[in-house]
Protein backbone atom coordinates (compact mmCIF):
# COMPACT_ATOMS: atom_id res chain seq x y z
CA UNK A 1 0.00 0.00 0.00
CA UNK A 2 2.92 2.38 0.69
CA UNK A 3 4.80 1.24 -2.24
CA UNK A 4 1.20 2.46 -4.37
CA UNK A 5 0.99 5.53 -3.06
CA UNK A 6 4.88 6.42 -3.25
CA UNK A 7 4.08 5.55 -6.89
CA UNK A 8 0.72 7.57 -7.26
CA UNK A 9 3.05 10.43 -5.54
CA UNK A 10 5.83 10.10 -7.90
CA UNK A 11 3.71 10.09 -11.16
CA UNK A 12 1.66 13.42 -10.76
CA UNK A 13 4.49 14.86 -8.76
CA UNK A 14 4.20 17.79 -10.64
CA UNK A 15 0.77 18.80 -10.38
CA UNK A 16 0.70 17.71 -6.16
CA UNK A 17 3.75 20.42 -6.11
CA UNK A 18 1.64 23.32 -8.40
CA UNK A 19 -1.64 22.94 -6.14
CA UNK A 20 0.45 22.54 -2.95
CA UNK A 21 2.28 26.20 -4.39
CA UNK A 22 -0.80 27.32 -5.31
CA UNK A 23 -2.43 26.78 -1.63
CA UNK A 24 0.78 28.21 0.29
CA UNK A 25 0.15 31.70 -1.61
CA UNK A 26 -3.16 31.98 -1.34
CA UNK A 27 -2.81 31.44 2.34
CA UNK A 28 -0.17 33.98 2.70
CA UNK A 29 -1.98 36.61 -0.03
CA UNK A 30 -6.27 35.98 -0.67
CA UNK A 31 -5.27 37.98 -3.52
CA UNK A 32 -3.93 35.19 -5.45
CA UNK A 33 -7.20 32.76 -5.83
CA UNK A 34 -9.37 35.64 -7.90
CA UNK A 35 -10.74 35.13 -11.15
CA UNK A 36 -8.59 38.28 -12.68
CA UNK A 37 -5.88 36.98 -11.08
CA UNK A 38 -5.50 33.13 -12.38
CA UNK A 39 -6.63 34.64 -15.76
CA UNK A 40 -3.95 37.01 -15.42
CA UNK A 41 -1.42 33.93 -14.44
CA UNK A 42 -2.61 32.07 -17.16
CA UNK A 43 -2.53 34.74 -19.57
CA UNK A 44 1.47 35.13 -18.49
CA UNK A 45 2.26 31.72 -18.30
CA UNK A 46 1.04 31.33 -22.36
CA UNK A 47 3.89 32.44 -23.85
CA UNK A 48 6.64 30.76 -21.60
CA UNK A 49 4.07 27.07 -21.97
CA UNK A 50 3.91 27.17 -25.95
CA UNK A 51 8.01 27.44 -25.97
CA UNK A 52 8.24 24.80 -23.65
CA UNK A 53 6.04 22.49 -25.19
CA UNK A 54 8.04 23.10 -28.53
CA UNK A 55 10.91 22.63 -26.09
CA UNK A 56 9.94 19.66 -24.80
CA UNK A 57 9.94 17.85 -28.10
CA UNK A 58 13.65 18.64 -28.02
CA UNK A 59 14.57 17.50 -24.61
CA UNK A 60 12.82 14.01 -25.05
CA UNK A 61 15.24 13.08 -28.18
CA UNK A 62 18.19 14.17 -25.50
CA UNK A 63 19.07 17.12 -27.19
CA UNK A 64 18.57 21.27 -26.16
CA UNK A 65 17.36 24.69 -28.38
CA UNK A 66 19.14 27.86 -26.62
CA UNK A 67 18.20 29.70 -29.91
CA UNK A 68 14.03 29.78 -28.96
CA UNK A 69 14.57 33.46 -27.74
CA UNK A 70 16.00 35.09 -30.67
CA UNK A 71 13.81 33.06 -32.55
CA UNK A 72 10.71 34.47 -30.96
CA UNK A 73 12.52 37.94 -31.49
CA UNK A 74 13.13 37.82 -35.22
CA UNK A 75 10.17 36.21 -36.08
CA UNK A 76 8.13 38.95 -33.85
CA UNK A 77 10.14 41.80 -35.72
CA UNK A 78 9.37 40.08 -39.25
CA UNK A 79 5.79 39.96 -38.52
CA UNK A 80 5.29 43.16 -36.97
CA UNK A 81 7.53 45.05 -40.09
CA UNK A 82 5.38 43.05 -42.53
CA UNK A 83 2.04 44.62 -40.65
CA UNK A 84 3.39 47.91 -40.35
CA UNK A 85 3.96 48.25 -44.40
CA UNK A 86 0.16 47.41 -44.29
CA UNK A 87 0.64 43.41 -45.09
CA UNK A 88 -2.63 41.25 -44.26
CA UNK A 89 -2.30 39.68 -40.61
CA UNK A 90 -2.95 36.68 -41.55
CA UNK A 91 0.37 36.66 -44.61
CA UNK A 92 2.23 38.23 -41.72
CA UNK A 93 1.41 35.42 -39.24
CA UNK A 94 2.32 32.34 -41.57
CA UNK A 95 5.49 33.63 -42.85
CA UNK A 96 7.33 34.74 -39.07
CA UNK A 97 5.71 31.14 -38.52
CA UNK A 98 7.82 30.03 -41.39
CA UNK A 99 10.86 31.81 -40.67
CA UNK A 100 10.75 30.16 -36.80
CA UNK A 101 9.99 26.41 -38.51
CA UNK A 102 13.34 27.82 -41.05
CA UNK A 103 15.62 28.23 -38.47
CA UNK A 104 14.82 24.82 -36.17
CA UNK A 105 15.58 23.59 -39.37
CA UNK A 106 18.93 24.93 -40.05
CA UNK A 107 19.78 23.93 -36.06
CA UNK A 108 18.16 20.14 -36.60
CA UNK A 109 20.28 19.93 -39.91
CA UNK A 110 23.10 20.88 -38.76
CA UNK A 111 22.84 18.94 -35.10
CA UNK A 112 21.85 15.74 -37.23
CA UNK A 113 24.17 15.56 -40.32
CA UNK A 114 26.80 17.39 -38.80
CA UNK A 115 26.72 15.93 -35.85
CA UNK A 116 27.19 18.13 -33.40
CA UNK A 117 26.43 18.87 -30.10
CA UNK A 118 22.67 20.48 -29.58
CA UNK A 119 23.98 23.05 -27.39
CA UNK A 120 26.82 24.11 -29.22
CA UNK A 121 24.82 24.28 -32.32
CA UNK A 122 21.66 26.27 -30.84
CA UNK A 123 23.98 28.71 -28.61
CA UNK A 124 25.83 29.75 -31.91
CA UNK A 125 22.43 30.33 -33.45
CA UNK A 126 20.88 32.34 -30.79
CA UNK A 127 23.82 34.60 -31.44
CA UNK A 128 23.64 34.43 -35.34
CA UNK A 129 19.39 34.92 -34.90
CA UNK A 130 19.96 37.70 -32.23
CA UNK A 131 22.05 39.64 -34.26
CA UNK A 132 19.66 39.43 -37.57
CA UNK A 133 17.29 40.82 -35.26
CA UNK A 134 18.98 43.83 -34.52
CA UNK A 135 19.93 44.37 -38.06
CA UNK A 136 16.19 44.12 -39.62
CA UNK A 137 15.07 46.08 -36.83
CA UNK A 138 17.92 48.31 -36.80
CA UNK A 139 18.23 48.40 -32.83
CA UNK A 140 14.85 50.12 -32.72
CA UNK A 141 11.72 48.33 -31.85
CA UNK A 142 8.63 48.31 -34.46
CA UNK A 143 5.90 50.20 -33.33
CA UNK A 144 2.61 51.38 -34.93
CA UNK A 145 1.13 48.14 -35.78
CA UNK A 146 -2.67 47.65 -36.44
CA UNK A 147 -5.65 46.52 -34.34
CA UNK A 148 -6.68 43.65 -35.66
CA UNK A 149 -3.21 42.44 -35.36
CA UNK A 150 -3.60 43.76 -31.75
CA UNK A 151 -6.30 41.46 -31.27
CA UNK A 152 -4.10 38.04 -31.54
CA UNK A 153 -2.62 39.41 -27.92
CA UNK A 154 -5.16 41.06 -26.42
CA UNK A 155 -8.75 40.07 -27.58
CA UNK A 156 -10.59 37.80 -25.61
CA UNK A 157 -13.36 34.81 -26.46
CA UNK A 158 -15.96 34.08 -23.81
CA UNK A 159 -13.80 36.30 -21.38
CA UNK A 160 -10.89 33.97 -22.13
CA UNK A 161 -7.94 35.33 -23.28
CA UNK A 162 -6.77 34.44 -26.96
CA UNK A 163 -3.34 33.59 -25.53
CA UNK A 164 -4.13 31.24 -23.30
CA UNK A 165 -6.77 29.47 -25.99
CA UNK A 166 -3.74 29.10 -28.13
CA UNK A 167 -1.76 27.77 -25.08
CA UNK A 168 -4.18 25.11 -24.96
CA UNK A 169 -4.30 24.56 -28.66
CA UNK A 170 -0.72 23.79 -28.95
CA UNK A 171 -1.01 21.68 -26.25
CA UNK A 172 -3.33 19.37 -27.46
CA UNK A 173 -1.40 19.12 -30.92
CA UNK A 174 1.22 18.45 -29.22
CA UNK A 175 -0.25 16.03 -26.82
CA UNK A 176 -1.95 14.39 -29.88
CA UNK A 177 1.63 13.98 -32.15
CA UNK A 178 3.41 12.59 -29.27
CA UNK A 179 0.64 9.98 -27.71
CA UNK A 180 -1.30 9.39 -30.46
CA UNK A 181 1.31 9.02 -33.99
CA UNK A 182 3.99 6.96 -35.17
CA UNK A 183 6.38 10.24 -34.59
CA UNK A 184 5.73 10.42 -31.13
CA UNK A 185 6.79 6.68 -30.42
CA UNK A 186 9.34 7.65 -32.53
CA UNK A 187 10.38 11.05 -30.61
CA UNK A 188 10.81 8.72 -27.23
CA UNK A 189 12.61 5.84 -28.87
CA UNK A 190 15.36 8.16 -30.47
CA UNK A 191 15.58 9.67 -26.40
CA UNK A 192 15.72 6.36 -25.05
CA UNK A 193 18.43 4.87 -27.26
CA UNK A 194 19.43 6.30 -30.69
CA UNK A 195 21.77 3.95 -31.60
CA UNK A 196 18.93 1.13 -30.98
CA UNK A 197 16.69 3.53 -32.88
CA UNK A 198 18.63 3.40 -36.09
CA UNK A 199 19.29 -0.11 -35.78
CA UNK A 200 15.64 -0.27 -35.91
CA UNK A 201 15.38 0.71 -39.39
CA UNK A 202 14.26 4.56 -37.54
CA UNK A 203 15.19 7.62 -39.91
CA UNK A 204 16.77 9.03 -36.55
CA UNK A 205 18.53 12.35 -38.87
CA UNK A 206 14.75 13.11 -40.02
CA UNK A 207 12.95 12.68 -36.73
CA UNK A 208 15.62 14.93 -34.55
CA UNK A 209 15.30 17.62 -37.64
CA UNK A 210 11.89 17.62 -37.18
CA UNK A 211 11.47 18.65 -33.64
CA UNK A 212 13.95 21.67 -33.85
CA UNK A 213 11.44 23.06 -36.70
CA UNK A 214 8.59 21.80 -34.50
CA UNK A 215 10.88 23.82 -31.57
CA UNK A 216 11.46 27.03 -33.74
CA UNK A 217 7.92 27.15 -35.09
CA UNK A 218 6.43 27.49 -31.43
CA UNK A 219 9.09 30.17 -30.53
CA UNK A 220 7.83 31.97 -33.61
CA UNK A 221 3.91 31.59 -32.70
CA UNK A 222 4.97 33.32 -29.08
CA UNK A 223 6.83 35.80 -30.76
CA UNK A 224 3.78 36.85 -32.70
CA UNK A 225 1.83 36.77 -29.13
CA UNK A 226 4.68 38.62 -27.70
CA UNK A 227 4.68 40.97 -30.47
CA UNK A 228 0.91 41.48 -30.37
CA UNK A 229 0.11 41.93 -26.37
CA UNK A 230 2.69 44.40 -26.45
CA UNK A 231 1.70 46.51 -29.68
CA UNK A 232 5.58 46.34 -30.47
CA UNK A 233 8.80 44.12 -31.45
CA UNK A 234 11.94 44.80 -29.67
CA UNK A 235 14.94 43.55 -31.07
CA UNK A 236 15.57 42.51 -27.10
CA UNK A 237 12.31 40.42 -27.06
CA UNK A 238 12.46 36.83 -25.59
CA UNK A 239 16.26 36.89 -23.87
CA UNK A 240 16.24 34.91 -21.08
CA UNK A 241 13.16 32.78 -22.15
CA UNK A 242 15.19 29.65 -22.84
CA UNK A 243 16.11 29.41 -19.98
CA UNK A 244 12.55 29.65 -18.15
CA UNK A 245 11.41 27.11 -21.22
CA UNK A 246 13.59 24.70 -20.33
CA UNK A 247 12.85 24.83 -16.49
CA UNK A 248 9.59 24.67 -17.36
CA UNK A 249 10.04 21.21 -19.35
CA UNK A 250 12.24 20.00 -16.56
CA UNK A 251 9.99 20.64 -13.75
CA UNK A 252 7.09 19.16 -15.67
CA UNK A 253 9.29 16.01 -15.17
CA UNK A 254 11.14 15.27 -18.68
CA UNK A 255 14.41 14.13 -18.11
CA UNK A 256 17.01 15.82 -19.54
CA UNK A 257 18.37 12.84 -21.00
CA UNK A 258 15.82 12.22 -23.38
CA UNK A 259 13.05 9.57 -23.80
CA UNK A 260 11.11 10.14 -20.91
CA UNK A 261 8.47 12.98 -20.13
CA UNK A 262 5.62 14.49 -21.53
CA UNK A 263 3.64 17.66 -22.87
CA UNK A 264 1.14 17.88 -19.95
CA UNK A 265 3.67 17.84 -16.71
CA UNK A 266 5.72 20.82 -19.07
CA UNK A 267 2.69 22.69 -19.09
CA UNK A 268 2.39 22.25 -15.44
CA UNK A 269 5.87 23.20 -14.95
CA UNK A 270 5.55 26.30 -17.00
CA UNK A 271 2.70 27.03 -14.41
CA UNK A 272 4.51 26.47 -11.52
CA UNK A 273 7.17 29.22 -12.79
CA UNK A 274 4.12 31.55 -13.82
CA UNK A 275 2.28 30.95 -10.18
CA UNK A 276 5.57 31.26 -8.56
CA UNK A 277 6.66 34.64 -9.80
CA UNK A 278 2.69 35.91 -9.72
CA UNK A 279 2.72 35.08 -5.50
CA UNK A 280 6.25 36.89 -5.56
CA UNK A 281 5.50 40.00 -7.46
CA UNK A 282 1.64 40.17 -5.54
CA UNK A 283 4.39 39.54 -2.21
CA UNK A 284 5.97 42.63 -3.23
CA UNK A 285 9.43 40.34 -3.15
CA UNK A 286 12.23 42.11 -5.48
CA UNK A 287 12.91 40.92 -8.89
CA UNK A 288 16.25 40.23 -7.69
CA UNK A 289 15.00 38.06 -4.90
CA UNK A 290 12.77 36.16 -7.29
CA UNK A 291 15.43 35.14 -9.67
CA UNK A 292 17.27 33.75 -5.98
CA UNK A 293 13.72 31.50 -5.18
CA UNK A 294 13.50 30.58 -8.70
CA UNK A 295 16.95 28.90 -9.27
CA UNK A 296 16.39 26.87 -6.18
CA UNK A 297 12.91 25.76 -6.93
CA UNK A 298 14.03 24.35 -10.32
CA UNK A 299 17.23 23.54 -8.63
CA UNK A 300 14.81 21.39 -5.56
CA UNK A 301 13.00 19.85 -8.45
CA UNK A 302 15.81 18.62 -10.40
CA UNK A 303 17.44 17.01 -7.18
CA UNK A 304 14.38 15.36 -6.20
CA UNK A 305 13.72 13.57 -9.53
CA UNK A 306 16.79 12.52 -9.82
CA UNK A 307 16.81 10.85 -5.76
CA UNK A 308 13.60 9.05 -7.22
CA UNK A 309 15.23 7.20 -10.05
Amino acid sequence: MEKDIKSLLLKYKTFIGLIVLCIVISIITPKFLTITNIINVLTQVSVNAIIAVGMCFVILTGGIDLSVGSTLAVSGAIAASMVYKGANVFTAMVVALIIGALIGLFNGIIISKGRIQAFIVTLASMTIFRGVTYVYTEGTPISGLSESFMIIGNDKILGIPLPVIIMFLVLFIAWYLLSQTRYGRYVYALGGNEDSSRLSGINTDKIKTLVYVICGATAALSGIIVTSRIGSASPNAGVGFELDAIAAVVLGGTSLAGGEGSVIGTILGAMIIGVLNNGLNIMNVSPFYQSIVKGFVILLAVMLDKKNK
